[in-house]
């Protein structure tokens, strides 16, 4: 792993070379970790003029969240707690005899920018931008792996709930049920909030629960996912509660299978991002559902659940080879409820088999 890490600081500090800058100070937290296998709250990683140095405060704790730095990057901690890891970095390098530096402006906050611009005063200062996020949007199969065993608890701790009673359980149980069966099952934690919607509440993106209890004959969507070693996959799913599907809940069911299917098959290397939503857009559209849609039908998702690339309407680009995305097309009809179908996949070519399906929990409409 540890060539890993400094192959990928290498191709960063490429970018930076042929930009103008000797170093970089990269503060983000998921880029800290990408770059240097962990993340400490508050720590930063410098890219430096000619030593690389991942600078926090207080000794190392060990907390798995957090990942294991790797054992070839040299660790400077700073000796209290009050400390700015930032201004540290750059009077680090500094005394390395450099005279420019790349920083993160958009995780950076003003204050902190302008203590960095006190302290050194004779560094030039510059916009890194968002180079690691762009080295981030293809994964190796190192971090895909992490994702593929994400999915695999994600999926367990999903089956295993609808195998238990519902009717007469809150959304808020469930939730908390579910996010308990994923640390079961060998998940640092929820890779975000685990949202579960019945009746009325079904198919809303980003619902929170609420004391709602699930009924007869309710919508029931849930939408879950696993960290595994910090990486973050999503799944998403609807089911009827205790009774045989009502016709309009077939139908709708059907037409947001139907569109989540053109989704996913539309995934393939130099496939336009645009191009991925209007597949699935589309036969929403086509059935008379063009209002309340939402506004994307995936993302990409690593060490953070929503990343690059967004597949959306308006967005500029197209996928890669090796580029993990969700497509989550769903309706949310107000006062009735909803569909919602989510699946993480992989970018494959043909010749590969197409697509990798991670979550793999059936899409049947299934009575509970």
């Amino acid at each position: 792993m540890s060539d890993l890490y400094a192959s990928r600081r290498t191709r960063l500090r490429e970018r930076c070379t042929a930009a103008g800058n000797a170093a970089a100070l990269v503060s983000r937290p998921a880029n800290v970790r990408y770059l240097a296998g962990a993340a400490p709250r508050g720590a930063v990683l410098l890219l430096g003029k000619t030593e690389d140095l991942l600078v926090r405060t207080g000794p190392p704790d060990d907390r798995p969240e957090e990942g294991r730095p790797d054992e070839n990057l040299r660790v400077h901690c700073l000796p209290g707690a009050g400390g700015d890891p930032a201004v540290a970095a750059a009077d680090l390098l500094t005394a390395q005899g450099g005279d420019s530096l790349a920083l993160e402006e958009h995780h950076l906050t003003v204050a902190c920018h302008r203590r960095l611009r006190s302290v050194a005063p004779r560094l030039r200062l510059t916009d890194l931008g968002t180079a690691v996020e762009q080295l981030r949007v293809v994964k190796d199969e190192e971090e895909i792996s992490c994702l593929r065993i994400g999915a695999e608890i994600a999926d367990q701790a999903l089956g295993e709930l609808l195998e238990s009673i519902l009717v007469g359980r809150t959304e808020r149980h469930l939730a908390l049920e579910l996010e308990r069966r994923l640390v079961d099952h060998g998940a640092d934690g929820p890779a975000f909030p685990t949202s579960v919607a019945t009746g009325p509440n079904s198919g809303r993106r980003g619902h929170r629960p609420t004391d709602r209890r699930v009924e007869e004959g309710d919508f029931l969507s849930v939408c879950l996912g696993a960290a595994y070693r910090g990486y973050r996959c999503e799944i998403g799913r609807t089911f009827v509660i205790g009774t045989s599907p009502a016709d309009w809940q077939i139908e709708l069911y059907d037409l947001v299978f139907t569109a989540q299917r053109a989704g996913r098959e539309s995934l393939a290397p130099g496939a336009a991002y645009r191009d991925v939503d209007r597949a699935a857009r589309q036969v929403l559209d086509s059935a008379g559902y063009h209002e309340g849609l939402p506004a994307i039908t995936g993302h990409g998702v690593g060490l953070e659940i929503d990343e690059d690339p967004q597949l959306a309407p308006a967005a500029m680009g197209k996928l890669d080879a090796c580029v993990p995305v969700t497509v989550e097309p769903g309706v949310h009809l107000p006062g009735r409820g909803g569909v919602r179908i989510d699946d993480t996949l992989v970018v494959r070519p043909e010749a590969d088999g197409g697509p990798e399906l991670l979550t793999i929990t059936t899409k049947e409409l299934l009575a509970l």
